[in-house]
């Protein structure tokens, strides 16, 4: 489990295929607090460390998770999102993140309001994924609050720290991303499906 509170930016180093699978290799400057087998959140994509070596540690990326996410757009050189799990019995300061991102989306706008900046996203609907206003959303391993909700659309407002300490800085309009929606609404929502 994770809270969405970014610790730091990694930066990839490696990407190297092998089969169906993707290991990638990044530099942090959590490395040296590392183990393997820990799970780390990488823009929001809860992967296992399976090698440490001096600075760099590396993460492997299945098929699946490579269908759902935006993992296979990484390029070396790319900074990523990085949180370790959460410890239990600290402070939740986001909100209950899985690490299990349910689809990407893609930006459709951004736009800077007295010193925040508000960026909207476009996402496949007919995947019965939801948001509500006020609602939490996570968006590469960041959690956020839902400013705007729409049928497949929804709006997020930054502050400038986030805006520096995360990706959010090198967002552009057609950036795809990671998106894990709230796990209470999303039991929510299937209860009431079920229920017909």
């Amino acid at each position: 489990m994770f809270t969405g509170i970014i610790e730091t930016l990694g930066q990839i180093t490696n990407l190297e295929k092998e089969g169906s699978n993707l290991h990638i290799t990044v530099t942090s400057n959590i490395t040296s607090e590392l183990k393997i087998d820990q799970s780390v959140a990488h823009n929001g994509v809860c992967l296992t460390v399976v090698t440490i070596k001096d600075k760099e540690y590396t993460v492997t990326a299945i098929e699946e998770t490579l269908k759902k996410t935006s993992l296979n757009n990484l390029t070396v050189g790319e900074k990523v999102n990085l949180e370790r799990a959460m410890i239990l019995g600290s402070r939740l300061d986001g909100h209950i993140v899985q690490g299990h991102v349910d689809q990407t989306g893609i930006c459709t706008s951004i736009s800077e309001k007295d010193g925040s900046w508000f960026f909207s996203f476009e996402y496949d609907a007919t995947l019965n994924n939801p948001t509500i206003e006020k609602g939490s959303i996570t968006i590469d391993g960041t959690s956020l609050t839902v400013v705007n909700s729409g049928k497949n659309t929804f709006s997020v407002a930054i502050i400038p720290y986030t805006y520096e300490h995360t990706r959010f800085g090198s967002y552009k309009v057609g950036t795809v991303v990671n998106l894990e929606f709230d796990v209470i609404g999303k039991y929510v929502s299937k209860l009431m499906a079920n229920r017909g």
